[in-house]
C-alpha cells in the first residue's frame, strides 16, 4: 500500500521519482522496475509475485495451536525460556528458543524488552567447587495459591559452577534458618572456603546505616564461621552480589509458576517439591563444569556443629543458681564439690533443636530442653560432672 500511495503521488506530479525513491529506500532504476509494472498492470502489479508455497520446514499449524494453548491455559507467566525448556522437557517439543520466542511475541502473550543498564565489568567465577558460596534470603509471595502467606526462600549457591546447594522456604530469614542451611551445607559437602552474604543483621553489625560494618562486634554466624575458618564477604551493594540477585529473579519467576503448576498451597508441600523436583532440575539445566577440577571442599574433622552452630551468649549466675537466655529460666542444679554456683560466669547456648546448654569451662553445668525443664541424665552426680559423655568416658 505504500508502494502505491507513493508511485501514485509521483505520476500525479505531488514528488518527483527521485524523492520517492529515497521515501521507499529504493534506488532509482529499482523504481523505474516498479514504475514499468504499475504502467502495464494497474496496482497488481505492485504485489509480490515470489513464490508462495509453504516451506518444508514450516511448523504445521496444529503443533502452534497447541503451544500457544499450553501457554495461555497452563504455563501462564513463565517467561520465555523458562516455558522453552519446561515444554522441551514435559512435552517433546523442539523448536529452537528464538523460534518460541518470535512465536509467543507475535501472539502478544510476552513483551519484547530491550536490554538495559550501566555498563558493567564482569567478575570470573572462581575456579574451585566450593571456593566461594554465596547465600541470600528472599522474601516473596511464593505461593500463588496461598497469596496471604510471605514466605522466606533460604538459598545456598555456588559460584563455581552455579549449583544450588541448598534451598528452602522459612518464616523469615533469621539467624536459626542461617544456620540450618549452613550446617545442612557443611555435613553433606564439608567445609568451604568463603561465604559471601549481603549485610543482614544476621550477618554483621552495622552501627549506623551506611556506615562500616563493626568488625569487632561479630554476630552469631560470624562467630561460627570464624571458628569454623570460613572467610565471611560482605557486600555493600546489590550490584557486588550479581550472581545471587540474578538466582533470586530466576526463582521469583521460574519457581512461582512451578509451584502454582504443582498445586502447592503450604511450605511444607513447597519444600518438598524443592527438595524432590526444582534443585535437581535447575543444577541440571544452570550448572556448569567449574574451571578446576579439584573440589575447595575438604572434610569436617573433629569439627562440632552442634557446639558451633548455635547461639552462645555469656552469663552470669544469679544467687538462686539460674540464668536467663531470651527469657527462657534455666535453673541449675547442685553442683558437686560446690555449695553454690551465684557469681561464676558462664557459658549459655541454644542449639539448632532448642535445647539449651550452660557450660563453665569444660564442665557442662545442665542440659534444658526448650521451655527451660532439666533434659532426663542431666543432674550431676557425685562422681562427676553433669555431662552425659563425660560420665561415660569416665566410666569406661
Amino acid at each position: 500500500m505504500t508502494m502505491r500511495e507513493v508511485i501514485l503521488k509521483a505520476v500525479g506530479g505531488e514528488m518527483t521519482w527521485i524523492q520517492a525513491a529515497e521515501v521507499l529506500g529504493l534506488s532509482p532504476r529499482t523504481l523505474r522496475r516498479w514504475r514499468y509494472k504499475f504502467q502495464q498492470r494497474g496496482v497488481g502489479g505492485l504485489i509480490d509475485r515470489r513464490r508462495r508455497s509453504p516451506s518444508p520446514r514450516a511448523v504445521p499449524e496444529p503443533q502452534l495451536r497447541q503451544l500457544l494453548r499450553l501457554y495461555r491455559e497452563r504455563y501462564a507467566g513463565f517467561n520465555v525460556r523458562h516455558f522453552w525448556s519446561t515444554v522441551r522437557r514435559k512435552h517433546g517439543f523442539r523448536w529452537s528458543y528464538a523460534f518460541v520466542r518470535h512465536v509467543l511475541q507475535e501472539a502478544g502473550l510476552v513483551k519484547k524488552r530491550r536490554p538495559r543498564g550501566v555498563h558493567r565489568v564482569r567478575r570470573e567465577p572462581r575456579p574451585c567447587f566450593g571456593e566461594l558460596v554465596h547465600l541470600d534470603g528472599s522474601r516473596h509471595r511464593w505461593l500463588t495459591l496461598a497469596p496471604e502467606l510471605w514466605l522466606h526462600l533460604i538459598v545456598v549457591l555456588d559460584d563455581a559452577t552455579k549449583r544450588i546447594l541448598y534451598a528452602r522456604f522459612e518464616p523469615a530469614e533469621s539467624t536459626v534458618a542461617v544456620m540450618r542451611a549452613l550446617r545442612a551445607v557443611l555435613e553433606r559437602f564439608g567445609l568451604f572456603m568463603a561465604l559471601y552474604t549481603d549485610r543482614a543483621g544476621w550477618a554483621a553489625h552495622t552501627p549506623r546505616k551506611g556506615e562500616p560494618v563493626d568488625k569487632n562486634a561479630l554476630t552469631q554466624i560470624g562467630r561460627g564461621l570464624k571458628q569454623l575458618g570460613i572467610e565471611h564477604i560482605l557486600a555493600y551493594s546489590p550490584q557486588a552480589r550479581g550472581r545471587s540477585e540474578r538466582i533470586n529473579r530466576t526463582l521469583q519467576d521460574r519457581l512461582v509458576n512451578e509451584l502454582r503448576v504443582a498445586g502447592a498451597r503450604t511450605p511444607a508441600a513447597a519444600n518438598r517439591y524443592l527438595e524432590r523436583v526444582f534443585i535437581e532440575a535447575y543444577n541440571q539445566e544452570f550448572g556448569r563444569v567449574p574451571a578446576d577440577s579439584a573440589s575447595a571442599f575438604v572434610p569436617l574433622g573433629a569439627a562440632d556443629l552442634d557446639t558451633i552452630l548455635c547461639h552462645e551468649e555469656e552469663r552470669t549466675v544469679a544467687r538462686d543458681n539460674t540464668v536467663t537466655l531470651d527469657r527462657v529460666r534455666l535453673q541449675i542444679a547442685k553442683q558437686p564439690g560446690r555449695a553454690t554456683c551465684a557469681g561464676i560466669h558462664v557459658l549459655v547456648r541454644r542449639h539448632l533443636d532448642d535445647r539449651h546448654t550452660v557450660l563453665w569451662g569444660r564442665r557442662c553445668l545442665g542440659r534444658f530442653d526448650a521451655q527451660g525443664r532439666p533434659l532426663p541424665g542431666s543432674i550431676p552426680t557425685a562422681s562427676g560432672s553433669g555431662d552425659p559423655e563425660i560420665a561415660a568416658r569416665r566410666a569406661s
